[in-house]
């Protein structure tokens, strides 16, 4: 923290802000030092000093450390797996040694540059990790609000307990306390989220209790907390087993750094400044043996808090500072109506904590764009909550190798062509216009070449060899490595070729693969030319020249004619399949902005060449663009105040010219383009069938207009009606 970023403006904003941060940690505190199965007082005292450290040393501005969600959780499962008792004794002296750990795993971390390590867990896994220990906490709270006793173990146990506690030990007032203090703490969150709304349901809750209305009617209150600042003294090392100590922490320790560390990043991102991460973990290390002297469950960075801060408007670690001196104050003075909270309104409170620990919106984000990760969200979730959490963990990161071997043995691959006037080579699958070389297989493989995906590579170019092939030519512009594997393979693939009189060639591909090959006994493709710096040079070669012939039979004029924009395919190559779709966007967006003045043709231009992030766009994209507009006939008319007539005969004339361009350089083209101008129609009248009449109408009348206006065109709008 830099005290020249202070100002007498922000420090009182951020002094504000730490005190409502220290009034909502006090029930969420408390309640996660219960599931860590500590006593909730120790959630008080994880709220003091570990904050008070991070705000002195963190270079993070906003984030928030405290007693927080997965750190309690781990710890909590682990002591219910060795039998140790909420609140026990055992707990009290077996969670702080943990906590040491923690802190020594994490000082370590640091001292090795740990933070790296980070990168290696991808967000699937972790928002997985993460929701499934929130929800597995969620299924041990319920139980509490409804009138019993905390669950333990994995789902089946917990769900088991459930139905135990409805049996035996519900209490129906405990369940309405609990469940309407969850609604009014979920309705707020989402009607009023900079309302602190958990510190009115906590003081609430504790009206009822000092009342007397709770005990009476048999809810559970928590214990009286003694006023005081927690005391320092060392852990009790002795007596337990460290071999699962050491284990247990070190687990806490990874989710700590990972957790805390990705979060506050992406803060700082967000905030334009930069952490620096190796003192970042030093720091929790110290926050987390902070915790231990003083009988708390490990610490974390809490995301709940650090967003609450940032609605707040905080800006620095004045926040953390503020917080924690209003803890000293709240646990010196205001300790005496903790024993009035009751029991099932604390556990609500953190029941709604836990809601926003669950990423929902991860789910929600990877059902649309990524379905395999999302499976692996969902591996590490019910991992979790199946197996538990250090199995979680396990499943999410083994199914994350799995998704990356899969997506390196089946990468991006396309069979390449050219396209007449222009330079360079084009995938087939995407360029409409882009056609294959006669006698000629052009391969991109887009990444290395190894055991796991030569088979792939090596069963593309052999699906493609045709009777007059003479030649393979491989784009290895993304190929920066091979294995031994690949190599035989290729070895093999090779003497085939040559078999049939194909020679094979790579190009394109950085030095050292070369290097590479020598290495691995194909140096000889190397020696004898068949390792190229570009794709033409191995044409060359291979005895192809410029202007290549296609398998059309038809000669690129790639040496007689300028590079040149007039083909459909800056749409097509940026987005696709989705090419219409876009386009009909685009359309859609030029008519914002357009005016009122000016003749038909002239707006038309206008909106043609209003938009900046297309300005290079060609004939056919030009002429698709028209095709688009045209179904906007009735808008185009409102704004412009043009009649639709006028707009549609402008619109037709423009088609005709470019028509005609079009044709002068490549009659295919021109055919291909009206057949799909044909199937633009032909979905208008699918999906709006007046529009589409109508829109036939005004073109038709158009076009007898314009063969009287502007008769060099007569011809052209015969043979296009023929098409």
């Amino acid at each position: 923290m830099k005290l020249k970023d202070i100002t007498a403006k922000s420090a009182a904003k951020d002094i504000f802000t730490g005190i409502i941060i220290a009034l909502v940690s006090i029930p969420i505190s408390m309640g996660y030092a219960q599931v860590s199965e500590l006593p909730a007082v120790y959630g008080l005292y994880g709220s003091v000093f570990p904050i008070l450290i991070f705000g002195l040393f963190s270079t993070s501005k906003q984030f928030i450390f405290g007693v927080d969600a997965a750190p309690a959780a781990l710890v909590g499962a682990f002591l219910a797996a060795l039998g140790i008792e909420n609140g026990s004794d055992e707990a009290v002296q077996l969670v702080p040694v943990i906590s040491f750990f923690v802190g020594v795993w994490l000082l370590l971390m640091a001292l090795f540059k740990a933070g790296r390590v980070v990168s290696y867990i991808s967000t699937p896994v972790m928002g997985g990790f993460i929701s499934g220990i929130s929800t597995t906490i969620i299924f041990m709270q319920i139980p509490k609000i409804l009138g019993g006793t905390s669950g333990r173990g994995e789902i089946v146990e917990l769900i088991a307990h459930i139905a135990e506690t409805c049996a035996h030990s519900f209490n129906a007032t405990s369940a309405i306390l609990g469940g309407t203090a969850l609604v009014v703490l979920l309705i707020s969150k989402k009607l009023m989220p900079k309302l602190p709304m958990s510190v009115f349901v906590m003081i609430g809750g504790a009206l009822l209790g000092f009342t007397g209305f709770a005990e009476s009617h048999g809810v559970a209150l928590l214990e009286n907390v003694e006023r005081g600042l927690p005391a320092w003294r060392l852990p009790h090392f002795s007596g337990w087993d460290i071999t699962q100590v050491l284990t247990t922490s070190l687990t806490v320790a990874v989710v700590i750094m990972a957790e805390t560390l990705l979060a506050s990043s992406s803060y700082a991102a967000k905030n334009g400044y930069k952490l620096k991460n190796d003192r970042e973990i030093m720091v929790y290390g110290l926050g987390n043996i902070a915790a231990s002297m003083t009988g708390c469950c490990p610490v974390n960075g809490s995301v709940s808090r650090s967003a609450m801060g940032e609605q707040y408007g905080g800006k620095s670690q004045l926040m953390s500072i503020a917080a924690s001196f209003s803890m000293m104050l709240i646990m010196l003075f205001g300790t005496g109506f903790i024993k009035y909270l009751p029991v099932p309104v604390l556990t609500a409170i953190v029941v709604s904590a836990l809601l926003g620990a669950v990423e929902f919106h991860l789910m929600k984000r990877l059902f649309k764009q990524d379905k395999r990760e999302l499976f692996i969200f969902f591996g590490a979730f019910f991992g979790v909550l199946v197996f538990g959490t250090v199995y979680g963990v396990m499943t999410g990161v083994i199914l994350s190798f799995i998704s990356l071997i899969i997506n390196v043995a089946n990468p991006k691959r396309s069979f390449l062509g050219v396209i007449e006037g222009h330079e360079g080579f084009h995938s087939l699958e995407r360029n409409t216009y882009a056609h294959p070389l006669k006698g000629v297989v052009l391969y991109r493989f887009s990444g290395n070449l190894y055991f796991a995906n030569i088979s792939t590579f090596i069963s593309d170019i052999e699906a493609a060899l045709k009777d007059d092939t003479k030649a393979v030519v491989v784009d290895s512009g993304a190929v920066c490595n091979i294995d031994i594997t690949a190599a035989d393979r290729i070895a093999e693939l090779r003497k085939q070729l040559e078999d049939r009189d194909v020679k094979l060639y790579f190009a394109s591909h950085i030095g050292s693969l070369n290097d590479r090959f020598r290495q691995l006994g194909l140096g000889s493709m190397v020696e004898k030319g068949h390792c190229r710096r570009t794709i033409p040079a191995a044409l060359l070669d291979a005895g192809f020249t410029a202007p290549y012939a296609t398998e059309n039979d038809k000669e690129t004029a790639a040496d007689k004619l300028p590079v040149r924009s007039f083909e459909r395919l800056e749409f097509e190559w940026a987005f696709g399949a989705s090419a219409d779709e876009e386009m009909e966007k685009y359309a859609e967006k030029l008519l914002v902005n357009i005016n009122s003045s000016g003749s038909a043709e002239e707006q038309l231009t206008g909106i043609i060449n209003a938009d900046e992030n297309w300005k290079g766009m060609g004939d056919l994209d030009r002429e698709e663009l028209l095709v688009h507009l045209e179904s906007h006939l009735k808008e185009l008319s409102e704004k412009l105040h043009i009649s639709e007539e006028h707009i549609e005969e402008a619109i037709e004339l423009r088609k005709l010219r470019l028509a005609r361009n079009i044709g002068r350089k490549d009659p295919k083209a021109l055919k291909m383009l009206r057949e799909h101008d044909r199937r633009f129609d032909k979905e208008l009248k699918k999906h709006d069938s007046k529009l589409y009449e109508k829109l036939l109408a005004h073109r038709r009348e158009a076009l007898d207009n314009l063969r009287k206006t502007n008769p060099e065109f007569s011809d052209l709008i015969d043979e296009l009606s023929k098409q």
